[in-house]
């Protein structure tokens, strides 16, 4: 489904070439991409105002923030939005990647490997993702993923 957006001039692009292509062809025009794409890219991003009044630009700490405060285990399954989240240096629009596994797998054998794949990357991953320009999760966040959700798979 496409967005209606309140501007009869607005264009839209298929992914984050196809936007980045319509902002620069488009005078004045502002777009929205994956912040590794607009990094790789170098392509200018602004400033906007948070939650707490503050203006901010993306970046990994402004990620972490929003992150930080967040509640996680406030919804079922930690699908929590943290857009918009509290904080002085949060970013306003940030988002999280979920993984989402049964309770009760079906092939118990392949639902351990899995969660060994997890395991392995919540200790050596750290540095990937930030290569990669994501933010890792805060040892504390994947303590409790360990004892409050995984502990739930059987």
């Amino acid at each position: 489904m496409a967005v209606k957006w309140p501007a009869a001039s607005s264009v839209g692009g298929k992914g984050n070439e196809g936007v980045a292509a319509n902002v620069r062809r488009v005078k004045g025009g502002i777009g929205y991409v994956e912040y590794a794409y607009a990094k790789r890219n170098k392509i200018p991003v602004m400033a906007m105002q948070n939650k707490d009044g503050q203006f901010v630009k993306a970046d990994d700490l402004t990620f972490a923030a929003s992150a930080a405060g967040a509640d996680w285990f406030s919804v079922p399954g930690m699908g929590v939005s943290i857009v918009n989240q509290p904080g002085a240096n949060s970013w306003p629009i940030s988002t999280a990647s979920f993984i989402l596994m049964y309770k009760a797998p079906g092939d118990k054998k392949a639902s351990g490997e899995v969660l060994k794949f997890f395991d392995w990357s919540f200790k050596n991953g750290k540095q990937m993702a930030a290569d990669l320009d994501y933010v890792p999760l805060p040892d504390t966040l994947v303590e409790q993923i360990r004892a409050r959700v995984w502990s739930q798979i059987k």
